[in-house]
């Protein structure tokens, strides 16, 4: 029976890999849609944005049937505990890369991001898939290491939003109102994901040593 369990929990943990690179997918596509001004990407990416929904919810499925029924104690209580929330930061990512495609879709046919922001906008789109991708392996191979070096890609998005703020909010900004406000947005939902993709590593730990990761 406890065998049976621990392969339940082992599935979770592979279903939670897999909405991961779902997440990737999502911020690839839609980060393709917004620099191209591709319209139909964009629906591409906010209609899928239903499997991983749908992913989450067996996720949470499995999690409170594990709960109910096996009624789990010390570090499988923490495992079962951590993967629902971890779930629903994988989800948050997916909304994230879907107003990415909406501010995308909004602007067609025009591209919303200027050619002045473009190279900021494009690497912390880039940050975010490649942090998405390490947190697959991560939870995949419960990568204690590999996520505490995910900071070092937090860091740069992090200095790269502070970079985008202050150019947005020049005296000498060309592009007007509109554009400053997608890319305030833009900016915001790539740090996110990548906040979100720190959380989740951090909860791996948190499974794998017990110990609690402080947020900075």
């Amino acid at each position: 029976m406890r065998d049976a369990f621990h392969d339940e929990l082992e599935s979770i943990f592979t279903d939670l890999a897999a909405i991961a690179r779902q997440v990737q997918v999502a911020v690839s596509r839609a980060t393709q849609a917004l620099l191209d001004g591709d319209v139909q990407i964009a629906e591409e990416v906010i209609s899928a944005d239903a499997q991983i929904d749908l992913a989450r919810e067996a996720v949470e499925d499995k999690s409170f049937e594990l709960l109910s029924l096996q009624q789990p104690v010390a570090g499988d209580l923490r495992t079962v505990v951590a993967a629902l929330r971890m779930v629903a930061e994988l989800e948050r990512m997916g909304d994230l890369s879907v107003h990415v495609a909406k501010i995308a879709r909004l602007r067609v046919p025009k591209i919303a991001v200027p050619d002045q922001a473009e190279p900021t906008i494009r690497r912390m789109a880039a940050l975010a898939e490649i942090m998405t991708v390490k947190v697959a392996a991560i939870i995949e191979e419960r990568d204690v290491e590999g996520a505490a070096a995910l900071s070092s890609e937090d860091d740069e998005m992090d200095a790269l939003r502070r970079s985008s703020l202050r150019e947005l909010l020049s005296a000498d900004w060309p592009h007007g109102v509109e554009p400053a406000v997608d890319l305030a947005l833009l900016g915001r939902y790539y740090e996110r994901i990548a906040d979100h993709a720190v959380s989740v590593a951090n909860r791996v730990v948190f499974v794998v040593t017990g110990e609690v990761v402080p947020v900075d």
